[in-house]
């Protein structure tokens, strides 16, 4: 599995040991570092696209979201899996023709519930994540205008888009289900503090509960990937 990373403070987390304990290698390539992104997946068998602070057409200053962008298009074109987290999901909507934009409703830094939609509750992917399921977001962009074709699978509490379904295996969560509370300690200082706070205490709280749902949700994506 191809895991691209865009910063440092964006690491891969969860997802490695997840991934590993249900069959599948991990390859997590820096783009931020200088490593060149392929034009296609090669020998893996699936793309994961990480989250980072920048915007999803920050070229001129993140040179390397132009090429990730063309290998996550090229992967949906595949019919590869692929699997867009926070900007990853951003990215893909954006390759795909859809677009992204400043949430004009504000930033959504805190744990929310996962609101699937009719189609997620039988997505194969979103499928897995129960009524009750709790996610992490922490964005100021949003999706707000799907590429054609494309299903929304979940809503977030303040009506944006959570998750959508690009391809017959491709799917974009807005949520962060690799963050755990030592990675949300490096996004934490932002302009309120108070509630910052709050979602760590929480994250740290419901540690077990809420990594059983995440892990749940990876190990079905690698079940999709490994079934063909």
């Amino acid at each position: 599995m191809l895991v691209v990373q865009h910063e440092d403070d964006c690491p891969v987390g969860m997802i490695e040991p997840w991934l590993l304990r249900a069959g599948l290698d991990v390859d997590v390539l820096p783009a931020h570092g200088g490593r060149a992104l392929p034009a296609a997946l090669g020998d893996h068998l699936g793309l994961i696209v990480l989250g980072g602070k920048m915007g999803a057409q920050d070229d001129a200053e993140h040179r390397w979201l132009l090429p990730t962008r063309a290998l996550i298009g090229a992967t949906v074109a595949a019919d590869l899996p692929f699997l867009g987290v926070c900007l990853g999901h951003q990215l893909g909507a954006v390759a795909l023709g859809g677009e992204v934009r400043r949430n004009e409703r504000g930033p959504l830094h805190r744990l929310v519930p996962f609101a699937a939609t009719a189609d997620g509750r039988t997505d194969p992917l979103t499928g897995v994540l129960g009524a009750d399921s709790t996610v992490l977001h922490w964005n100021n962009d949003v999706v707000t205008v799907l590429p054609a074709g494309a299903t929304e699978i979940a809503r977030a509490p303040d009506g944006t888009v959570q998750a959508a379904r690009f391809g017959r295996r491709a799917w974009g969560v807005q949520f962060h289900p690799e963050a755990d509370a030592s990675i949300v300690a490096r996004w934490s200082a932002g302009p309120d503090p108070v509630t910052d706070r709050a979602t760590l205490e929480e994250l740290e709280r419901r540690r077990a509960e809420l990594h059983r749902s995440w892990e749940a949700l990876l190990r079905r994506f690698a079940r999709l990937v490994l079934s063909g």
